[in-house]
């Protein structure tokens, strides 16, 4: 029964995916950043219809063994979608649920809007957002994550805040953060030395991290090495390693013909070859981006596979995320 296992017992049945999570950024939503999408999404992009296109993901990526799900505040109705998916009388046994707080939705599911999400990371927004996440995942929330931590964020410096946290903590939720920006190494790092009465504040680290953009690893090794989970997001650089330009494709397409699989199951086998990365989440729109996704646990790159990609592919942090920042919200 969901609500009865343990934290690891969920995580070592999530394991049957070999290291592959879901997230719904992409269908909780009807704007997100991600190269080509347009193509990808229901006609009109209702909420029935978007409700319709999560929870066939859903039933997807559980049959072909998925147990970790991600969603946040600010994924549209993400969080309702798959509450509604878990209470839909189907076994769900091992089902591991992970939500973020810190970004308000703001834009009233429309494709394009003014601000799309707004963010802070204040005591106030933490109380709130806690409690609309579990009225819709009552029972069902195993990781709770601060959104898009970056080294200036107030969790390093709110004591309450931290406070707050740690007793969330104390009711057997595992507390994380997510990171994001050119100073994610100096944010995971400066998270890893938090503590609440002498006691590790976060447990779980959620980074991006891909063939684009590595400049986190070392400091996710860290994390794993400090007993933390690490959770991989955006291992395909918003469908920029996806659905790549010809510059990139060129750079891929020798290991792409060698190994018969497409570019996305390569550069998520990238990451979840990774000896740090306990999860790396699909971020799929749609059935055919998730069967074509969970190749990835069975693409076995070489050791000279990874480093000549990495060497090949890898951009400086200011630039892509500069570039990151100039996708358009479709």
């Amino acid at each position: 029964m969901i609500g009865t296992a343990t934290y690891g017992e969920r995580m070592e049945l999530g394991e049957v995916a070999k290291g592959l999570g879901f997230g719904l950024a992409a269908v909780g939503r009807p704007g997100y950043i991600n190269v080509g999408r347009a193509a990808d999404l229901p006609p009109g992009r209702g909420v029935a219809a978007m409700r319709a296109r999560a929870v066939e993901l859903l039933d997807f990526a559980y049959a072909h063994g998925v147990r970790y799900f991600d969603a946040a505040r600010s994924y549209g109705r993400a969080e309702e979608f798959l509450a509604g998916w878990l209470a839909g009388g189907r076994d769900r046994s091992g089902v591991v649920v992970g939500s973020k707080w810190g970004y308000t939705y703001t834009a009233d599911w429309q494709v394009r809007a003014e601000k799309h999400e707004v963010k802070d990371h204040s005591v106030a927004t933490y109380d709130r957002q806690l409690a609309e996440t579990r009225q819709l995942l009552d029972g069902h929330l195993n990781v709770y994550q601060v959104h898009s931590v970056t080294p200036d964020s107030p969790v390093f410096t709110d004591r309450a805040l931290r406070r707050r946290l740690a007793g969330l903590a104390a009711e057997g939720v595992t507390v994380g953060l997510s990171t994001s920006g050119p100073g994610q190494p100096e944010a995971i790092r400066a998270a890893l030395d938090l503590t609440v009465d002498g006691e590790p504040l976060f447990r779980s680290v959620q980074a991006t991290w891909n063939l684009l953009e590595p400049s986190a690893g070392p400091a996710l090794a860290e994390a794993h090495a400090a007993g933390r989970t690490v959770i991989v997001k955006e291992a395909l650089a918003n469908g920029r390693l996806a659905r790549p330009d010809p510059g990139i494709a060129s750079r891929l397409a020798p290991l792409a013909a060698h190994t018969g699989a497409p570019y996305d199951a390569i550069a998520l086998a990238a990451a979840l070859q990774q000896p740090w990365a306990h999860l790396v989440l699909s971020g799929a729109a749609t059935i055919a981006q998730l069967a074509a996704n969970l190749r990835a646990p069975t693409l076995d790159l070489t050791p000279t596979d990874l480093p000549g990609l990495i060497a090949r592919l890898a951009e400086p942090p200011a630039g892509y995320w500069t570039t990151r920042s100039h996708l358009p919200w479709n």
